[in-house]
């Protein structure tokens, strides 16, 4: 199933017949409801479901032939926490049963694909937001339809005051629009200059790598070395190498790296994905914010 994907813009979109949705800081999952079964899909198309038995569980309400596209999220101290959907999407399925209770998860969905075995994507998103609402509020918790609006000045509002609860900005969408699959169609304005880079290796050693090697969606696109990762971070990438088998005992290319000239790097292949705040090759080496494991 390919997902809808959302361009960045810098504005906010004020026109006649858009809708604005929260987004939420989580993990992109789509809920297929079969006659016989659930199955939970990351935006990768890799199937999640032993991760999350809890959403399995509620989704069994859900008429067979459903399916829906949203974000896995988790609450913690009143606002949604990224790093314990990770922790989740992580868990072995024996590890799962215990951190659905203890960590459990939300699904906050924000369009209906199929609904009783007939295919709406075609249909505008104001008539599917009008089915997924219809068919997720006599449920409640932990499935439940995003927020939306139609009037841009309460969107820029919770704009600016939703990032509290974890809410890391807004997607727009057409009224009349069908629902994009494996396109950009829609559009996201996220609170800081966070976009999404191209992992296509590192510095260091496998097992403590010390920086990214990035290239980011604009521009020449010439690879970038990050700043220095934090320890946190070291782990996860150290984790995301060793799953992709044994390494090559030394560095196999170089890049430019600024103030520090030609830097070896192990290369990626195919790349990981980072979220990373970056303003431009004037500015300071970019930030990398986490790793999308998700994608």
């Amino acid at each position: 199933m390919r997902v809808a994907l959302a361009a960045a813009v810098r504005d906010l979109p004020r026109a006649a017949g858009l809708a604005y949705e929260p987004k939420f800081d989580g993990h992109r999952l789509v809920v297929v409801r079969s006659a016989a079964e659930v199955s939970l899909q990351a935006r990768s198309g890799r199937i999640v479901t032993s991760a999350f038995p809890d959403l399995a569980t509620a989704a069994l309400q859900l008429p067979a032939g459903t399916v829906l596209d949203g974000e896995v999220v988790v609450w913690h101290a009143g606002r949604t926490d990224f790093a314990l959907v990770q922790r989740r999407a992580a868990a072995t399925a024996a590890r799962a049963a215990v951190l659905a209770q203890s960590l459990p998860a939300s699904y906050a969905a924000f369009d209906v694909l199929e609904l009783a075995g007939l295919d709406v994507r075609g249909r505008p998103y104001e008539r599917r937001r009008a089915l997924l609402v219809d068919l997720l509020l006599p449920l409640g918790p932990p499935l439940q339809p995003v927020p939306m609006t139609t009037d841009p000045e309460l969107a820029a509002t919770w704009y600016e005051t939703l990032p509290a609860s974890g809410i890391e900005g807004l997607v727009v969408k057409r009224l009349d629009q069908a629902y994009p699959a494996g396109r950009r169609g829609w559009q996201k304005l996220r609170h800081t200059d966070v976009r999404d880079a191209a992992v296509v290796g590192y510095t260091g050693t496998p097992r403590r790598p010390l920086a990214l090697v990035l290239v980011l969606p604009v521009g020449d696109q010439a690879p970038l070395v990050s700043s220095p990762l934090t320890a946190a971070l070291r782990r996860e990438v150290a984790e995301a190498v060793a799953v992709r088998g044994p390494a090559e005992p030394r560095a196999t290319a170089t890049v430019t790296a600024i103030g520090l000239g030609e830097v070896p790097y192990h290369p990626l292949d195919p790349p990981l994905t980072a979220e990373v705040r970056h303003a431009s090759a004037r500015h300071p080496p970019p930030e990398v914010i986490r790793l999308r494991t998700d994608l």
